[in-house]
């Protein structure tokens, strides 16, 4: 759901191929393939976020299989979502997020996955099966592939500087010491998440008081704000050009490598907030127009295959479902909780749910009036 930027992003108007595999292997890496049979394998075109595959991935599945992979980028759920639903460029296997996955569905955008043509569906941990019921309620429709939540960075140096103790809380946004010192996320339910959970509300409200009092509470905060941002919040962060922002816990890896490489004289440090907060789940699903859905299926059990999906993680830092892949990481990376929280301890998180067209209507309206003032 939440990725590091890629040199290149694509818009969604182009739509063009980025990136593929470099070529096909006659040999078929002992998949019984003939040569003929790969060379007539086929493609598959994948629609994914920036960076959130490693690249030898998809050049062993193009290997493996014969398959040629045609791979684009998107950048929201918001930005794939019109060009699924138009269907001018037709995709095989796309991975949104949980809430635009439920949307999707609901408006028949999506085919039931064959799961007899996915055996490494059994990798998969079923505590995120069942997570993934709050938008796919019967598992017809999708296969987890990355989690997280969303929580607070914080610069241990900067706040001992201006007075403020570390933040264990939504409502220590809106500290008057911390002017000029916040990074919020550029995107109006993660913002709005926030303003709700402060005061105690589902992040999947639809009362529109409720909505009203989070509008608020985030133009009374916007003042404090140093910047709306998506992916720059861990490289402003380790630039030391904030106190505190608003991140997904899948860049934490990443940030604790650069911290020490660099040699900085500040830790940034991770804590979820105690009034609860976004448990998501990004999961690969396959559009109803697909014209290679056999090879999608293909695609969703190699990723499913505990070796691919630790590579995976290896490469992209964000927490993977495999229950298989977690087993084959050593055990300091498995107990870190910051990477690897317990479910179980995530009081008053929540998934995000899609709301209705009229309801999201409500929330961007509201957006715009925080943004605009």
């Amino acid at each position: 759901m939440k990725r590091k930027t890629w040199t290149l992003i694509l818009t969604a108007a182009v739509a063009l191929p980025l990136l593929s595999g470099c070529g096909t292997s006659s040999e078929g890496a002992g998949n019984g393939q003939s040569a003929s049979e790969q060379k007539n394998a086929g493609e598959l075109y994948v629609y994914n976020w920036g960076e959130y595959i490693d690249e030898d991935v998809i050049n062993q599945f193009e290997d493996e299989t014969g398959i040629h992979v045609i791979y684009d980028l998107f950048d929201t759920n918001e930005e794939m979502y019109p060009v699924i639903e138009a269907g001018a460029v037709t995709y095989d296997v796309v991975c949104p997020s949980d809430y635009m996955i439920q949307k999707m569905r609901e408006n028949d955008l999506l085919a039931e996955i064959n799961f007899d043509h996915i055996p490494n569906i059994s990798q998969i941990d079923p505590a995120y099966m069942e997570m993934s019921k709050a938008f796919d309620p019967e598992n017809k429709y999708s296969v987890p592939y990355c989690w997280g939540t969303v929580g607070i960075l914080y610069n241990t140096k900067r706040l001992e500087e201006l007075g403020v103790a570390p933040p264990t809380k939504w409502a220590d946004l809106w500290n008057p010491k911390l002017s000029g010192e916040i990074l919020m996320q550029d995107s109006v339910r993660d913002a709005f998440m926030v303003a709700l959970k402060r005061d105690g509300f589902s992040m999947n409200s639809t009362n529109e008081n409720e909505l009203n009092q989070a509008k608020d509470a985030l133009i009374e905060q916007k003042p404090l704000v140093q910047a709306y941002v998506i992916d720059q919040v861990r490289d402003k962060m380790i630039g030391g050009e904030a106190a505190v922002g608003v991140i997904y816990s899948g860049e934490m890896l990443y940030v604790q490598g650069e911290v020490e490489s660099l040699g900085l004289d500040y830790d940034l440090e991770y804590v979820l907030p105690e009034e609860g907060t976004n448990l998501w789940l990004d999961s690969w699903v396959i559009p109803k127009n697909a014209k290679n859905k056999e090879n999608a299926e293909k695609w969703i059990d190699f990723l499913c295959r505990p070796e691919i999906a630790k590579a995976n993680f290896e490469y992209i830092t964000y927490p993977t479902p495999n229950k298989g892949a977690f087993e084959l990481l050593d055990e300091e990376m498995r107990n870190n909780k910051t990477v690897f929280p317990d479910i179980d301890s995530l009081t008053n998180s929540e998934v995000f749910t899609y709301l209705g067209d009229e309801v999201d209507a409500v929330y961007n309206d509201f957006w715009k009036e925080v943004k605009a003032n």
